[in-house]
């Protein structure tokens, strides 16, 4: 297994990083690779979302921290993907960043 750290930026504050994750957990699927992804999620406390993300026959463990700031992102990567570590983690950060980029306009 292959441990990944990705800090993900946001000026959301954390309640509204929080709103936001909930609110488009759902489509993190669509984004993964391979036409098919299985995702589950749970919200352990109220600063941590747990994913267990499956697809093309790889299982990923994933925990988000939600902090006032930035989310961080902690990942075990099957040894089969940790070739694939710095692309994962580009992909994560990028979509990350989209998904909790505040478009207030302020």
């Amino acid at each position: 297994m292959n441990p990944v750290t990705i800090d993900v930026p946001h000026r959301l504050g954390r309640a509204g990083a929080r709103e936001r994750m909930k609110a488009r957990v759902g489509e993190l699927a669509g984004h993964i690779p391979g036409g098919f992804a299985e995702v589950q999620s749970a919200w352990p406390s109220e600063d941590e979302m747990v994913l267990n993300i499956r697809a093309m026959g790889q299982e990923i463990a994933a925990t988000l921290e939600v902090q006032d700031a930035l989310v961080r992102v902690h990942l075990v990567l099957p040894a089969m993907l940790g070739f694939f570590s710095g692309a994962i983690e580009a992909a994560v950060k990028d979509g990350g960043t989209r998904m909790l980029a505040d478009k207030s306009g302020g």
